[in-house]
């Protein structure tokens, strides 16, 4: 089982990284958290992983930090939350702010997560609160910029990221707009997505 991987950051996306490690090509999802820390493609990139064995294939996951990956790990243990659920919750909420919510039984910090409703975030406190307590752990990770010099692709790539974190899409323009019109120069991706879903989750 892959529990890491170390190569060669030969594509990036909010939403799939593929990395070259000795000449073979992996393609590993990745949380929005990651996506701010990866280097530029064509530079070096270590990669946690949490390998997914399912019917029709093996999905690998990649984070930047083990300690996220245990969460996402401790995210599926709960009933009805698969991998794709498990990255969109950690891309949707800083992992610390996860724990925090979590720790603290606050129920309406998780439904402003794209797909958890509230029976699911009830479900998530109940089997994770006291495992949570006992990690104990807060994340706190700095984000580097990510240069784009095409405002269009940004903007596209932007909402691309948002709808499929499951916003709608005029909900997503919206925030983006928002941000935009707010602060119009000095946007890179990481901070125009960071800002969107601060105004998403109002």
């Amino acid at each position: 089982m892959i529990a890491r991987i170390c190569g060669l950051l030969v594509y990036k996306s909010p939403t799939y990284v593929i990395v070259d490690a000795h000449g073979v090509g992996y393609r590993v999802f990745v949380p929005l958290t990651t996506f701010y820390e990866l280097p530029d493609a064509g530079q070096p990139v270590t990669l946690n992983i949490h390998t997914h064995v399912k019917q029709d294939g093996i999905n690998l996951f990649g984070f930047h930090a083990s300690e996220e990956r245990d969460i996402f790990q401790l995210l599926l243990a709960v009933n009805g939350i698969g991998p794709k659920l498990a990255i969109n919750i950690l891309s949707g909420i800083a992992a610390g702010d996860l724990l925090r919510a979590v720790s603290q039984g606050n129920l309406k910090r998780l439904v402003t997560i794209p797909g958890v409703g509230r029976k699911m975030a009830e479900r998530i406190i109940l089997e994770l609160k006291d495992r949570v307590l006992k990690l104990g752990a807060q994340e706190t990770m700095d984000r580097r910029l990510i240069k784009d010099s095409a405002p269009d692709i940004l903007m596209e790539d932007a909402l691309s990221a948002l709808v499929n974190l499951g916003y709608k899409n005029q909900a997503a323009e919206d925030a983006l707009t928002k941000v935009c019109r707010e602060a119009p120069t000095g946007l890179t991706l990481d901070i125009l997505l960071k800002s969107a879903l601060k105004v998403l989750a109002g």
